[in-house]
C-alpha cells in the first residue's frame, strides 16, 4: 500500500540537493529524528549482518572541532545533526555469532535452528576472499542513502560529505577503540534561505543515457 503519491517522491527527490550552507536558527524536531535514526536501523545490508554504526553527533563542543578535520566545510557547525557512518573493522566470528543470537531473538527460534545459517555465513565472509573492510563500506552506503532518501520526504536537508578526514574522526569519536572506522558522514538540517546553490537546476543525465531495460515480448 502507498502511502505517499508518486508526484510527491518525485518532487521531494527534486527538491532535495547537497546543501552548502544550512539555517543555524532550525533544529530537526525529536519527532522527526526518531524517525530518521529508525530509517538508519532499518536500512538493508548484505546477509542482513549491519556491520556499522552510526554516530550521531549534536553537542556543539565536538562540532566546533570537526571544520578543522573536514577541509574546513562548515556545514558540520551550521547543520541541525551530523551522522558519522562508521564501518565494523575486521568482522569476526564473534560478530556472525551475535547477528544469529540476535536474528533467534527476534524470531523465536532456537540458536541451534540458525547452525546452517551461521556455518554459511562463516565460510563465506571469514574464509573467502572477501575484503571485509571494503564489503562493510560499501554497506554503510546504503544506509547514507535511505537516510538522504528518508530526510527528503520529510523535507529535511542534508549534504553527505566524503571531504573529511577519517583517521581524525575516528580519533575525536573514539572510534577506534570500539573496534569501528569512519567511512563516509552526512549533515542534516534546514538549508540557509541564501545557500544560492538551492535556486541552481539540477543536472542530471536523460533517463535513457543511465538507465538500460532488458525487456520480454
Amino acid at each position: 500500500m502507498n502511502s505517499i503519491g508518486h508526484a510527491d517522491v518525485l518532487r521531494q527527490l527534486n527538491w532535495r540537493y547537497a546543501v552548502k550552507k544550512f539555517d543555524t536558527s532550525r533544529t530537526i524536531s525529536n519527532e522527526d529524528w526518531n524517525t530518521l535514526e529508525q530509517s538508519l536501523v532499518l536500512t538493508p545490508s548484505s546477509f542482513g549482518l549491519q556491520p556499522w554504526k552510526f554516530v550521531v553527533i549534536t553537542d556543539p563542543a565536538i562540532k566546533a572541532k570537526l571544520p578543522a578535520i573536514s577541509w574546513g566545510q562548515k556545514q558540520v557547525v551550521e547543520a541541525s545533526h551530523i551522522v558519522v557512518f562508521a564501518i565494523r573493522k575486521n568482522l569476526s566470528e564473534s560478530d556472525i555469532e551475535r547477528f544469529v543470537e540476535r536474528t533467534a531473538e527476534v524470531r523465536g527460534s532456537a540458536i541451534e535452528s540458525l547452525a546452517g545459517f551461521k556455518k554459511m555465513l562463516v565460510g563465506t565472509l571469514l574464509k573467502g576472499s572477501i575484503d571485509l573492510n571494503h564489503w562493510a563500506s560499501l554497506q554503510v552506503y546504503i544506509a547514507l542513502g535511505q537516510f538522504m532518501t528518508t530526510a527528503a520526504v520529510l523535507g529535511i536537508d542534508t549534504c553527505p560529505m566524503e571531504g573529511i578526514d577519517p583517521a581524525k574522526y575516528d580519533e575525536l569519536l573514539g572510534l577506534n577503540d570500539i573496534g569501528f572506522a569512519t567511512s563516509v558522514a552526512c549533515v542534516a538540517g534546514y538549508r540557509a534561505a541564501d545557500d544560492k546553490y538551492a535556486f541552481l537546476p539540477k543536472v542530471r543525465f536523460r533517463s535513457d543515457d543511465v538507465i538500460m531495460k532488458l525487456e520480454g515480448k
